[in-house]
């Protein structure tokens, strides 16, 4: 639900260097490449620097602000040169960049790479009624969410973000701009679908849209999982449901809080074709619908974007504290049901913390994610028998992080990994888990699709200039 970085951030070629001396040099090579910068310390660089996630600040050694693909070439040519040193990165921030252009012959749109999902969702209804499938967070930058998965309200029905770019202009660690698609640098287009951070920076994406329906109905349905039982037979009955069942045209998932446990879900179509289409379930449950509303593409976005505004571009300085972690597993057997029902009920609705889990209804017979072949992009989560809920574990805390936070997520997530095995779960970057260490995140991000990602990554980035600390490595 938080928003992502709109910029990419690359490894700097450094010495061991003070940090103003680093700075100096970076912003020295910038100037004389012509790139775009902000001034240390400037009210642009305190926007800039600004992180969604108060508990993880940094400060780079230098911002770039490219306004254009060759300000994005230079910058990368500066930092190609690199000595491999981890004590300051240069960040280029691309929210200067954030043109939406809909072709309306082709139905192609152009969105450059600063562009946030909400002025993204705007330009498209505006110039075309036209979308593609993304997340609610209006705030969230396109590319990361987009080059990483991008799951949402649509997603059940139309697949995941990364699905809809048809192609992208990417600038490469040797400061060369290519274009990826199907017929054009075919690996490079692969690896960018589902791991795009790891091999270059996108200029210009390319994406396929749909014509938006004319209305669609949200709805809640009332779970009482008031006690562990009750959620262990609930969520058997729904993940049967959800296997065979789930209409492709219904999206859903479980919102639980310290107070609450609620089904919130959006379907394509009219209030009385919901009623038939969830009627079983309803019927599984013991429960009823409230809160049913038709309403039109934009406003159904608003619904559940969770902001006042929609169309979101600079400056953004929204944030707060908080540790976050994923899950993406299969239907869950009954002894890893019991023990999750145990924790959510002893532990975490005995707790005071400010805490929520969403549970999305992401597999499944009808499900577009994962109607997808597993090979067609480097996404990993497609398999129709694994990949039937996609979690968030999300922990908020004022003033400093405290220890107990992250064993409280942690051992939430282990109530559900320590009963299954390996081909039954993963991660999902875009809910990134800073914690783990880099051999842990490559595999839980992109499981059995790392192999040929190594390979890609030697061949294009061999000296790892497109570093962070979960990046994928080169093949050796």
């Amino acid at each position: 639900m938080r928003p992502l970085f709109v910029f990419s951030i690359i490894a700097v070629a450094l010495a061991a260097a003070s940090p103003h001396a680093k700075r100096a040099a970076i912003d020295d090579c910038l100037k004389t490449a012509k790139v775009p910068v902000d001034a240390p310390n400037s009210s642009d660089w305190k926007v800039d620097v600004h992180t969604f996630n108060q508990r993880l600040l940094y400060t780079p050694a230098a911002i770039a602000i490219p306004n254009t693909t060759e300000h994005i070439q230079a910058a990368v040519s500066y930092a190609s040169f690199g000595l491999g040193g981890e004590n300051g990165h240069l960040v280029l921030q691309l929210d200067r960049m954030d043109e939406v252009t809909l072709d309306t012959n082709t139905q192609i749109a152009t969105v450059q790479p600063g562009a946030r999902l909400g002025h993204v969702a705007t330009l498209l209804y505006k110039q075309g009624k036209r979308a593609f499938s993304h997340g609610t967070c209006p705030a969230v930058g396109v590319s990361g969410h987009s080059l990483h998965g991008g799951f949402g309200f649509s997603s059940h029905t139309h697949g995941l973000a990364v699905d809809w770019i048809a192609g992208a202009t990417v600038v490469l660690a040797n400061g060369t701009a290519v274009n990826a698609s199907d017929t054009e640098n075919t690996d490079l287009f692969w690896a960018l679908r589902g791991s795009g951070s790891n091999f270059g920076v996108v200029a210009a994406f390319k994406f396929k849209t749909f014509a938006v329906p004319s209305l669609v109905t949200t709805f809640e349905i009332n779970l009482p999982w008031t006690n562990a039982s009750a959620i262990v037979d609930g969520w058997g009955k729904l993940q049967d449901w959800l296997k065979v069942d789930m209409a492709e045209e219904l999206n859903m998932r479980i919102l639980g809080n310290g107070y609450q446990t609620q089904l919130q879900g959006l379907y394509y179509g009219n209030s009385s074709s919901l009623k038939t289409a969830v009627q079983p379930l309803l019927t599984k449950l013991s429960t009823t619908l409230s809160n049913v509303q038709e309403l039109d593409w934009m406003t159904a976005f608003q619904h559940y974007s969770y902001s006042q505004e929609t169309d979101i571009t600079r400056p953004y300085s929204q944030g707060e504290t908080f540790y976050s972690k994923s899950l993406v597993t299969s239907a869950l057997p009954a002894n890893v049901l019991k023990n999750v029902a145990n924790y959510w009920v002893n532990k975490a609705r005995s707790n005071r913390r400010s805490w929520y889990i969403i549970i999305d209804l992401y597999g499944g017979a009808n499900s577009t994610v994962t109607k997808v072949p597993a090979d067609a992009t480097s996404y990993a989560h497609r398999d129709p028998e694994r990949d039937l809920f996609l979690y968030q574990f999300y922990d908020t805390a004022w003033g400093t992080y405290p220890a107990e936070g992250f064993d409280f997520l942690n051992d939430w997530v282990e109530a559900f990994t320590n009963g299954l095995n390996a081909t039954q779960w993963g991660m999902y970057i875009n809910y990134a888990d800073p914690l783990l260490n880099r051999t842990q995140a490559q595999d839980v991000y992109y499981r059995q699709n790392l192999a040929r990602l190594k390979q890609i990554k030697k061949a294009l980035d061999p000296a790892q200039v497109f570093y962070y600390p979960q990046a994928v490595e080169p093949a050796k």
